[in-house]
This record gives C-alpha cells, sequence and structure tokens, in this order.
C-alpha cells in the first residue's frame, strides 16, 4: 500500500533508513574499565560504515548510578564519565556525519534516576510541595495507592518513608513503573515539560539527527490511577493470561506531549526525528503515534513478535501498511534489540516457544545452526521490504543469546525483582567480539562488565571479515543490494505463492521466504542475495525450508 496522505516530511532520510542500534556498554571498550563508550564506538565508526547503515542509535549515555543500565537518568545533559565527555560526543557526531551516518540517542521521558537533582529535592521538600509535584507521589494508609506492579516484577509503588527516615513520610508513596532507583515524572507538571524541551533543544544544537523516545506510550497514567487486571506480580503466569488493561499505557494524553515536542525539533528542521519506543497494541493504535505532527517513526514489535509462520507475518505486514499508511507515516522493521532475546536464538525454537522471560542454563536450548539459519533468512527478507529497518549490534555476526550464563554474572533489575526467577535481558547485552585470538575477544582490555561465553572467539568479526560466507559478509551485500536497488522507498506488492512461502516484488526485485517445506516458482531473473538453499535455476527459484532469496527480475 502506497502513502496517500502527503506529509511536510514526504522526502526525509528516515522514511527508508537502515538504522543500527549501539548499546555502549557493550559496543567496544577503549580504556580499561570493561564498559564501552564514545571513543570506542568512534573507533568502529568505519566498520559501520562499510557494514552499509545510514544511521547510529546509542542507547543511554548520561551520568547515571546504573541500576538498570543507564535508563535511570541522573543529568539529561551530560555523558557519563565511564563512558567519556560532551567533547568525545561532538567527536563523534563530526566523524559520523563525515562518513554520511546520522546520530539518534536515546531520551528516557517517563522516569528519572532517583539520583536526579529533582527527586533528592522532592524528598527533603517533603509532603505536597512544589518540588514533589514534578513526580507522582500518593497517600495511603491501608497499603499501596493501587494494585500496579513493576515491569521488572514485585510493586510498582515505594514507600517514601523507608528513604527519607521521616515521620512526616508515613504513609506516602511514590510511582516507579519500573525499579524503585526510577521515579516516575508527573507529566501533567509544567515544568516537566520545559525540561524536555530544554532536553531536545540542547542535543539537537549539538548536532543529533533523532531521538528514540523510551516508554513513549507510558508518560501520561488515567486519571485516578485505576488498578489494572494483573495486580503487582506481573511475572506470575497465572496472573497474566488474557488482555490487560493497563491504566498507565498508551493514554491519549501522550500525544499532545508528542506535538509539542515536533514543534521544538521543527525550529531544528524537519530532518529531525523521533521514534516511538511503543509496545501497544493493535497496530491501529501505534499508528497514532505517527501522525504528521508527532512522531516520525514507530518501532513495529508486531512484526518482531511475530511467529515463524507464514499467515501470521504476512497478516502483520498487511496490517502494518494499511494502518500507517492511513496517516502517511512509514513503517519499520526490526527482529532484535536489547530488551528481547536475539533472533537467532529465538529462531531457533519452534513456533509458540515463549522467550520472553529470558532464557537460562537450566531451560530447554535452542538449536543453534536452525536459529541462524532462520535468522539469516529472516533479515534477507526484512531488508527486502519497503520502509525503515533497525540492526540490533552484532547480529551482523550472527550473534546468539548468551543462553548459559552464570546466575551470579547477572546484572538485569528483573532477575533480582521476581526472586531471580525470571533470566532478563542480560543474555543479548554481551559484550561484543571484535578479534578472535585477543584478550576479551578485542572488547577491551578490562574484565567486560557482562561475561563472553567462549563461542565468540568464533564469531569475531575479524574473522567473518576474512570469510566470504559469514553472516556479517551477508550483511555487507544486503544492505549494499538495498541500497543499490532503493529497496525502501518501493512498494510491495505479492506474488502468488506456494503455500509457506512469502513472495512480493518490491520494483525491479522479488523477495521471496520459505518458513515451510522445499518448493519453487517461476521465476525469470538473477540472483542477487541469497541464504542457504536458496538458488535460481532454468527459470524457476528453488527454495529449501528456512531460506530467502532476493531475485532481479527480467
Amino acid at each position: 500500500m502506497t502513502d496517500t496522505t502527503m506529509r511536510p516530511d514526504m522526502d526525509q532520510w528516515w522514511r527508508s533508513a537502515v538504522i543500527y542500534q549501539v548499546y555502549p556498554r557493550s559496543f567496544a571498550d577503549s580504556g580499561a574499565d570493561g564498559l564501552g563508550d564514545l571513543p570506542g564506538i568512534i573507533s568502529k565508526l568505519d566498520y559501520l560504515a562499510k557494514l552499509g547503515v545510514d544511521a547510529i542509535w546509542i542507547s543511554p549515555f548520561y551520568p547515571s548510578p546504573q541500576a538498570d543500565a543507564g535508563y535511570d537518568v541522573a543529568d539529561y545533559f551530560d555523558i557519563n564519565p565511564d563512558y567519556g565527555t560532551l567533547a568525545d560526543y561532538d567527536k563523534l557526531v563530526s566523524r559520523a556525519h563525515a562518513l554520511g551516518i546520522k546520530v539518534i540517542i536515546d531520551v528516557v521521558p517517563n522516569h528519572s534516576s532517583s539520583d536526579h537533582k529533582w527527586f533528592k529535592e522532592a524528598l527533603a521538600a517533603g509532603p505536597n510541595s512544589p518540588e514533589r509535584d514534578r513526580y507522582i507521589f500518593r497517600y495511603s494508609e491501608d497499603g499501596a495507592p493501587n494494585n500496579w506492579g513493576s515491569m521488572f516484577g514485585g510493586p510498582a509503588w515505594s514507600k517514601v518513608d523507608l528513604r527519607t527516615g521521616k515521620e512526616e513520610d508515613r504513609g506516602w508513596w511514590y510511582l516507579h513503573l519500573f525499579d524503585p532507583e526510577q521515579p516516575d515524572f508527573n507529566w501533567k507538571n509544567p515544568q516537566v515539560h520545559e525540561l524536555f524541551r530544554d532536553y531536545l533543544r540542547f542535543w539537537c544544537e549539538k548536532g543529533t539527527d533523532g531521538f528514540r523516545v523510551d516508554v513513549a506510550h507510558g508518560l501520561v497514567k488515567a486519571e485516578g490511577l485505576p488498578d489494572d487486571t494483573i495486580g503487582p506480580d506481573r511475572w506470575n503466569p497465572e496472573k497474566t493470561s488474557g488482555k490487560n488493561v493497563e491504566p498507565y499505557y498508551d493514554q491519549d494524553g501522550v500525544h499532545e506531549i508528542y506535538r509539542e515536542w515536533r514543534k521544538v525539533l521543527d525550529e531544528f528542521g524537519r530532518d529531525r526525528m523521533l521514534v516511538a519506543e511503543a509496545w501497544v497494541d493493535p497496530l491501529s493504535r501505534t499508528a497514532k503515534y505517527v501522525r504528521e505532527d508527532e512522531m516520525s517513526q514507530a518501532f513495529n514489535f508486531a512484526y518482531l513478535k511475530a511467529p515463524w509462520q507464514a499467515a501470521e507475518l504476512r497478516q502483520v505486514i498487511d496490517t502494518t501498511r494499511t494502518e500507517f499508511g492511513k496517516v502517511g507515516a512509514p513503517v519499520t522493521w526490526v527482529l532484535s534489540n536489547h530488551d528481547v532475546v536475539r533472533h537467532a536464538t529465538r529462531l531457533g525454537y519452534e513456533a509458540g516457544y515463549d522467550t520472553e522471560s529470558g532464557i537460562s542454563a537450566s531451560d530447554p536450548q535452542p538449536d543453534r545452526e536452525l536459529g541462524l539459519r532462520r535468522a539469516l533468512a529472516a533479515t534477507t527478507f526484512m531488508m527486502g521490504l519497503p520502509g525503515g529497518a533497525y540492526i540490533y549490534q552484532g547480529e551482523e555476526l550472527g550473534l546468539p543469546e548468551h543462553t548459559t550464563l552464570d546466575d551470579d554474572a547477572r546484572q538485569d533489575p528483573t532477575w533480582f525483582r521476581t526472586g531471580k526467577r525470571v533470566p532478563g535481558r542480560d543474555g543479548c547485552r554481551i559484550p561484543l567480539p571484535w578479534v578472535h585470538d585477543a584478550k576479551n575477544y578485542g572488547f577491551g582490555t578490562g574484565t567486560p562488565w557482562l561475561p563472553q561465553p567462549e563461542l565468540w572467539a568464533e564469531l569475531a568479526a575479524d574473522l567473518q571479515e576474512q570469510d566470504s560466507a559469514s553472516p556479517l559478509a551477508h550483511y555487507r551485500h544486503l544492505l549494499s543490494q538495498r541500497r543499490a536497488f532503493s529497496m525502501g522507498t518501493g512498494d510491495l506488492q505479492w506474488v502468488d505463492s506456494p503455500k509457506d512461502v512469502l513472495a512480493f516484488t518490491n520494483g525491479q526485485v522479488l523477495v521471496a521466504l520459505n518458513l515451510g517445506e522445499d518448493a519453487a516458482l517461476d521465476i525469470e531473473g538473477e540472483a542477487v542475495v541469497a541464504t542457504k538453499g536458496a538458488t535460481v535455476e532454468d527459470g524457476k527459484v528453488h527454495l529449501e525450508r528456512d531460506s530467502a532469496i532476493w531475485v532481479h527480475l527480467k
């Protein structure tokens, strides 16, 4: 479906960009502290340019006590000293722009760190003060103000007097949808709005090209803070069956905030973008975030979560294009990020296996070979779709999840707040392998913040650089052909195909993915990109199970 609504951003770069997520703690460490940093990112920009990406999105790098790996921000206008300096950021932006790479950074507006000066002022000021009005404080003598649970496990409310030791705070609570060290802002307060307008201008003036909005659907809570239908233990399977009513997510009021932000960004040009991390159902609700006067993109989590089944995958694609097309917005496609099990592992299980909680050594282990085969096929198919696309660092190396991480090494707050029942997200955040025979596989000289598996040696970037059949070589070729055939700005027309095969044309190229038994299509053309088991011969496209191909049509 072609966009039918004309907007002032119809020709912007982000409509078709391939954007690479950099999780800075785990990307490259220029020093010896075991944490990745901005100079480390700068040192790998040539690698990313060679990969063929259009932009990088950098996860939070602000001053933070790291209760949630930097998503607990103590200062929105500086760099965590462990990661570098503002001068380093300036160098990063300058070098990236010289290489033709845009820079997107994470903004975390739902909550701050409890170390933020505002929250410290709120605790010091006492009940019903203007300082406390910047956050969500409530009085309740009979337990928590409502039954909301933290996304990391346990209740979403903490007692104020346990932090202050003051008798006047007895019976007062503060809200944290995530960790207790991440108090939620009160977006009814004009000072909160002003803080983030200042934030956007500050980073735009430093050349930042866009912002990924963390928990974009969570800033506004339902009036009266009513109970939800899960309760305080959201990780208890018996309590999470069925559709949850979430009074803290996707409230209509969030859209006024993003209209305000759009006006700020337009001061610098329509090319400055916003992308929503909004876990919202259905897709018609997601599309509201990308209306003309709001955001530029929204992550397509429905696509990420779609099972390895042809009918369901096609339905998600069609629904996405229909709903986003109604508002003239570009679609985006994504398979992995820092919050989910890597797709090279997720696809190593049969359809329906639940990996949402993460994977530990005691869980059933994936079929690694199957997972990688499917992951490369899935990415090949995804990159043929018109619109924007996201890559999570290391997926171009075929990196799987670290599924046997020692429990003693885990750092995800979900692990601790669920009483060590839920493994969490550490397995997808392991520091990258750059050099197969170097200390820490070339990540840095200090002990990495999360331990790397021995498997990293055979997957290191330096070995893949020398192997024309490696995942890295495949990604580079895939992205070069995507650009050569202008796939991101093209259009999709489905092609009749055998059961469990998805096939469409995008301009001069046929894209096909086989999710079932071996199959063939009558197509005249030349293969330009193919995964193992996909070939063109004698006027037919041959597709073995779990393979994908691009064919330049004659």
